[in-house]
């Protein structure tokens, strides 16, 4: 395998979103990760579907290309040494089991190090591995309601909403990478392995880093303000006389540049308007003075008009537009996995200009145990 960690073993002891992704990265980066699966059924993420293919869901498809599976039963004592053996020569390993379960069954940090003590162990939890909530189960919804992500999305009127990625799982799986990289910096260093914490509720309060920071200052907490930001104005989506696009006027010289295009150059001056805070305070005005101008031409007109002397705007896509845009085709995201015809999203990093292809689709169930345990 090629790729910047070509010749670093991962050991993979996860199931669902956070714990595959991490590995899938490093596997797309060209690390040989090892995905240990329970007999039974192995993954769940396998079942998680429509639409399936291959016997699988998409999403498994998706976060375990360019692994070997291996089936093991951590309950077995005898299964236990083999993932042992697995581990001697590993140079991470990454589970993502419910807090607690990895000391009942042999196989945590402690365990680990006494067979390699250069290993780089990493855990993916829910809400952390203290604290009362440590053996909770935790998924991605419900860490967005926990961790007050929820109660920032939407409009000011609807219900606490959902963010559809599951962002809480994909940036945990991110977190996870980093820090194990840099654990394989610090290695060079002192010789030894660490042990890497990172959960859900770490990455959700991530997320809200600012809102937590100015409620500490304010003693207030900011309204929702659906497609819009609660700070910043204009940078919001707005509706044109077809569809929807998003303005983010973002500095003064950039909204003097909008209002002109508009047609109302005297907001240039107005004290309401000239200034960033000073449109913060009249947000309401402003909104509702733009809204029907905007109304008068179609998004593509306004886009043209917008993108010619510099106000940043997009349309909102939908995932049919986004994979039709010339750009999107550009990015060269797309990869379609080795000996399937499923196209997935690369790895988003490129390596000199190149980004990494996967060599080798998502494994069937204990393929590779006979290579692997003999």
């Amino acid at each position: 395998m090629n790729g910047p960690l070509a010749g670093i073993k991962v050991i993979e002891i996860g199931q669902a979103l956070a714990g595959p992704l991490a590995g899938a990265i490093m596997a797309d980066m060209g690390a040989d990760v090892i995905k240990i699966e329970k007999p039974d059924g192995g993954d769940d993420a396998r079942s998680w579907g429509p639409p399936f293919i291959e016997e699988a869901s998409i999403m498994f498809h998706v976060t375990n290309r360019n692994k070997r599976s291996v089936t093991l039963d951590m309950k077995n004592a005898a299964d236990i040494e083999k993932l042992k053996t697995l581990v001697r020569d590993a140079d991470i390993l990454i589970q993502n089991l419910r807090s607690g379960v990895v000391n009942d069954l042999g196989i945590g940090p402690e365990h680990m190090h006494a067979v390699n003590p250069r290993l780089i162990y990493c855990s993916i939890w829910a809400f952390g591995p203290k604290g009362p909530l440590s053996k909770a189960p935790g998924f991605d919804p419900l860490l967005q309601a926990y961790g007050g992500v929820m109660m920032q999305t939407g409009r000011r009127d609807d219900p606490p909403t959902f963010c559809a990625p599951a962002i809480n799982d994909k940036a945990t799986a991110q977190w996870c990478v980093i820090g194990a990289l840099a654990a394989l910096q610090q290695r060079h260093v002192t010789g030894k392995g660490c042990v890497i914490d990172t959960s859900l509720l770490d990455s959700a309060a991530s997320w809200v880093d600012s809102s937590l920071a100015t409620y500490h200052v304010t003693q207030e907490l900011a309204p929702r303000t659906g497609a819009a930001t609660p700070t910043i104005v204009p940078y919001q989506a707005f509706e044109t006389a077809d569809h929807p696009l998003v303005i983010a006027a973002g500095y003064d010289r950039l909204f003097h540049k909008l209002a002109t295009v508009l047609g109302f150059p005297e907001w240039c001056t107005d004290p309401r308007f000239a200034k960033g805070r000073d449109r913060f305070v009249h947000r309401d005005t402003l909104i509702d003075l733009l809204k029907p101008v905007l109304l008068t031409k179609t998004r593509a007109e306004w886009l043209a008009a917008f993108e010619a002397v510099g106000v940043p705007c997009s349309p909102v896509n939908t995932i049919v537009e986004l994979s039709q845009t010339e750009q999107f085709k550009a990015s060269d995201l797309m990869r379609t996995l080795p000996g399937s015809e499923l196209p997935v999203v690369g790895l988003p990093i490129s390596f000199d200009g190149q980004r990494p292809h996967p060599h080798s689709g998502a494994p069937r169930l204990g393929e590779h145990n006979d290579e692997l345990l003999g």
